[in-house]
């Protein structure tokens, strides 16, 4: 059978030989000869022998060297031999050297290695000097943001600022070999030469994705998703690798970092982070220096970010630094995408739910670049299964309240219309070698009609069957979406002296209007039953900063700026059309200045410290927030960490408990009176254990929470008639907790198999006086968390990934009763009896993902095809408990996440 198969696959080569064109072999020498090829999908071996036979040429090579590598190439037209030979190893890790006039030897090539020969062929000429460079992308020219540089065989290193710019001092010697690295991208040995200009050093990097275009190998190194950095709590994730996870069709920033320790990965509901037992409105997300106060597209399955926009994400659970303010939990800073500056590009994608499409290309002379992208969703019947899902509740038989015997239930018809859109733009000019000017744009919004009809089944009660007919027709329609504008001038000063000027605008609004009509007809009567309540929220961001870097040295960083925002914010509820229960205008200003001195001690210890101070116009008050931080490294693999932080929040938005279905929410500024000021402590302490293919990295920490805001109506006096009136105003209630946890990660950073485990030990209480003396379970709470993250690339055109997350149940409030009150215009509004605070929980939580994609080329562009099944098991995870009064009945349902949901998607770029 081998033999079979051996004679089957030179014949195939013999039968490719004979139908290319012959090309007459010269004798001309090697370093003469022109050669044109055309491979796709074609092993070495035989790629080799079709060299050899159309120009005479002699292979010597090891047969386990290339074994399995295939190769996808074409020359563009005739090409030298040493170019095209270049060209058909590229990123195969092997090297070619000629020999006698027609012989080509192959080896295997250690990039490493090669560097620090070609360096020890020349002789320094300087030593112990500083160079000055930018990290760009080899075949778009976009700057690589945060880049990390190291002095091979030193413990000298840098990172580069946002616009990919660094600073690397006492360099031993000018042929020394700088190793360069960034997420996504291949590791570039650098070696400096003399001669050589040090402080315009121009560093192109190549990312993984790109070798398709030429050279398409099974090897071992791969893209990783996921880095954890020198610094605490901070990790960066690589939007060019999220196609491998498992999805709704899109690449999701958001969702991405669910998946990381210390972030609820089971709210399928939402795609904002619940970071170490915060709240999404308590993390700072930045894209292009404006902030976004929403992140939610289509109930929370996509986050608002088209990753196709995107360059760089890095995320500070905890401790971060003085720069950043206005949030007590976390901080995602985006940074988008340039534009092409080499040349056009542009792609689009196609999934069960949306379509998406970019275009980018270079302007006068490549001194600038611009970038549009954007993302629609349409309406398919996975659309609207998927809308289902979260809109119709589960024709399951409810509980009736008190232990009494069980009720019926409503079926409920729902005819979803809806659709989300984004559109991000950014233009960067370049004119002159120190500065930088930059445009950039982002609008989303979501419009979802939730409108609905109900009828009855069979009402049971004491065993007895009263037939009796209700019909009702709800009215739900949502609206919300943010818009984002920013122009920053970055400038060089010195090779040791960088400035960042940003002017931002940023505006989120929401608006929902529901309501419900309820006919009941009984065998002796009929009657009606209407209410509804209409809330519009609308905040309007303005923002001028000013970030400064300067490095004095090796081993000293100071940062420093200012920042002045004036934010405007307008919140209404109410209810019946009648009865105003919130009528808010809020208007404030905060100035800020912080100050911050990184130093390392002995080449071993990081200390940081730094120190933010704002003055809050609405209180008249200065607050001060001191930080610091330390990394120690007491070996080259094993590192201990730490850092404490005091943190304050202005713009806040407030929790209103809504019993009947869920929480809602809504953005004020704070007062100091209805709504005081947040605020956290934090406590972060952990270890970090590092090789070049694991990492493991365990955290501790500690919140103190302060000013905490609930607006509930839980509260309202029994009793006042319709002459009485009620102050809504009195209903906020303020609070304080404390949350606390572990994470550990492992992860497995190289290889066919790569990805991670992360697990959470956490506990978050909050304490209200209003809801009693004892401290209660928040929202957010959950005990353990469980993720289990692979990525598995089985050869150069399929890659599979799977996910597992488990995660013990949430708290929730249950109500026990109901009442009704007339109100000043005569009609009633129900209002509920409950039990104590979050003293419920919902069932445990678990679900497992899986993907597949498939990469190819069309023609010479390139393109993959993907499947992602999400919840394979179909789990019925629990999402929330309603309650409904039918006849005098509390009714209670489990409206269920998504089931098994299959998506396909598709993408295609022109380079």
């Amino acid at each position: 059978m081998k033999s079979t198969l051996h004679r089957a696959v030179w014949l195939s080569a013999l039968l490719l030989v004979l139908f290319k064109p012959q090309i007459q072999a010269q004798d001309q020498p090697a370093d003469d000869l022109r050669i044109r090829f055309s491979y796709n999908n074609l092993s070495l071996d035989l790629a080799f022998l079709d060299l050899k036979i159309n120009y005479r040429l002699q292979f010597e090579f090891n047969e386990a060297d290339i074994r399995g590598i295939r190769v996808t190439s074409y020359s563009t037209g005739k090409m030298y031999l040493k170019e095209g030979l270049a060209l058909l190893l590229k990123g195969t890790g092997l090297k070619y050297e000629l020999k006698a006039p027609r012989s080509v030897v192959i080896s295997r090539y250690d990039p490493a290695a090669e560097e620090q020969v070609a360096a020890s062929a020349f002789q320094p000429e300087k030593y112990n000097f500083s160079a000055f460079g930018t990290i760009k992308d080899a075949n778009t020219g976009e700057t690589l943001p945060f880049a990390n540089v190291l002095v091979r065989g030193t413990t000298n290193g840098t990172s580069a600022n946002v616009d990919g710019y660094f600073t690397l001092f006492d360099i031993p010697s000018d042929t020394a070999v700088l190793e360069v690295t960034y997420l996504g991208y291949h590791t570039r040995y650098f070696r400096l030469q003399p001669g050589m200009n040090m402080e315009k050093l121009l560093i192109e990097m190549q990312d993984m994705s790109q070798q398709l275009a030429e050279v398409v190998v099974v090897a071992e190194e791969e893209e990783k998703l996921l880095k954890a950095s020198t610094g605490i709590s901070k990790m960066t994730i690589s939007p060019l690798a999220m196609a491998t996870l498992p999805s709704f069709g899109e690449k999701d920033i958001f969702r991405s970092l669910q998946l990381l320790p210390g972030i609820s990965g089971s709210n399928e509901s939402s795609s904002g982070l619940y970071v170490r037992g915060g709240t999404p409105d308590q993390n700072l997300v930045l894209f292009d220096g404006f902030t976004v106060y929403h992140v939610d597209h289509l109930f929370g399955f996509f986050s608002a970010f088209n990753a196709n926009a995107i360059k760089d994400v890095q995320l500070y659970k905890g401790g971060f630094d003085a720069k950043y303010g206005g949030r007590i939990s976390s901080v995602v800073d985006l940074t988008g995408k340039d534009g092409n500056t080499e040349q056009f590009n542009t792609g689009f994608g196609l999934s069960l739910l949306s379509i998406n499409a970019f275009a980018e290309a270079p302007f006068d002379k490549k001194k600038g670049s611009f970038l549009v992208a954007g993302r629609r969703s349409f309406q398919s019947n996975f659309y609207g299964n998927l809308f289902d899902s979260f809109t119709q509740n589960n024709q399951n038989t409810p509980e009736a309240p008190q232990g009494g015997p069980p009720g019926g239930f409503a079926r409920q018809n729902v005819r979803p219309n809806s659709f989300f859109y984004d559109l991000n733009a950014k233009a960067t000019y370049r004119p002159n070698s120190k500065d930088i000017l930059s445009f950039s744009m982002f609008n989303g919004q979501d419009n979802l009609d939730n409108s609905r009809d109900a009828d009855d089944n069979l009402f049971r009660r004491f065993g007895q069957n009263l037939d009796f007919n209700f019909q009702r027709t709800s009215t739900d329609l949502t609206k919300w979406g943010n818009w984002g504008t920013s122009g920053k001038w970055s400038r060089r000063w010195s090779d040791t002296f960088y400035s960042n000027a940003n002017l931002s605008y940023s505006n989120y609004y929401s608006e929902r209007d529901r309501g419900d009509v309820t006919n009941i007809t009984r065998s002796d009567s009929s009657f009606t039953v209407s209410n509804g309540n209409y809330e519009y929220n609308n905040l309007q961001d303005y923002t001028l900063k000013l970030d400064n870097e300067w490095k004095t040295g090796k081993n000293n960083q100071i940062e420093f700026g200012l920042q002045s925002t004036y934010q405007d914010i307008v919140y209404r509820y109410t209810q019946n059309d009648t009865l105003d229960i919130l009528n808010r205008a809020d208007k404030g200003r905060t100035h800020a200045f912080y100050l911050q001195d990184r130093l390392v001690l002995a080449e071993k210890l990081i200390l940081k410290g730094g120190l933010r101070t704002t003055h809050y116009g609405v209180t008249g008050k200065f607050y001060l927030e001191p930080r610091a931080s330390l990394s120690w490294l007491l070996t080259d693999k094993f590192k201990l960490k730490g850092a404490w932080g005091l943190y304050n929040q202005f713009a806040t938005r407030v929790v209103r408990e809504d019993i009947q279905q869920g929480s809602r929410d809504f953005w004020l500024l704070a007062d100091d009176e209805r709504a005081p000021i947040s605020s956290a402590e934090h406590y972060i302490a952990g270890a970090a254990c590092e090789t070049p293919k694991y990492l493991v990295d365990l955290e501790f920490y500690y919140k103190d929470l302060e000013g905490l805001t609930e607006y509930t109506t839980r509260f309202v006096p029994v009793g006042f008639g319709p002459d009485r009136t009620l102050n809504y105003e009195e209903f906020f209630y303020t609070g304080d907790g404390k949350a606390k946890g572990m994470e550990l990660l492992l992860q497995k950073k190289t290889g066919r198999l790569s990805g991670w485990v992360g697990y959470t030990l956490s506990e978050v209480k909050y304490n209200f006086a209003a809801f009693g003396d004892a401290p209660f379970y928040a929202n957010q709470d959950q005990t353990h968390e469980l993720k289990v993250v692979g990525n598995y690339r089985l050869n150069e055109r399929f890659t599979f990934g799977a996910t597992f997350i488990y995660a013990t149940g949430k708290p929730y409030t249950a109500p026990t009763g109901y009442y009704q009150l007339q109100l000043l215009d005569g009609s009633t509004a129900d209002f509920f009896e409950v039990s104590g605070k979050n003293a419920l929980r919902l069932p445990d939580y678990h679900r497992f993902d899986i993907s597949a994609t498939y990469d190819f080329h069309l023609g010479r562009t390139k393109a993959n095809l993907g499947l992602s099944i999400f919840n394979l098991y179909n789990r019925r995870n629990v999402w929330y408990k309603e309650y409904d009064i039918v006849e005098g009945e509390l009714l209670e349902t489990n409206v269920s996440l998504l089931s098994l949901t299959p998506s396909l998607f598709f993408n295609w770029t022109l380079k």
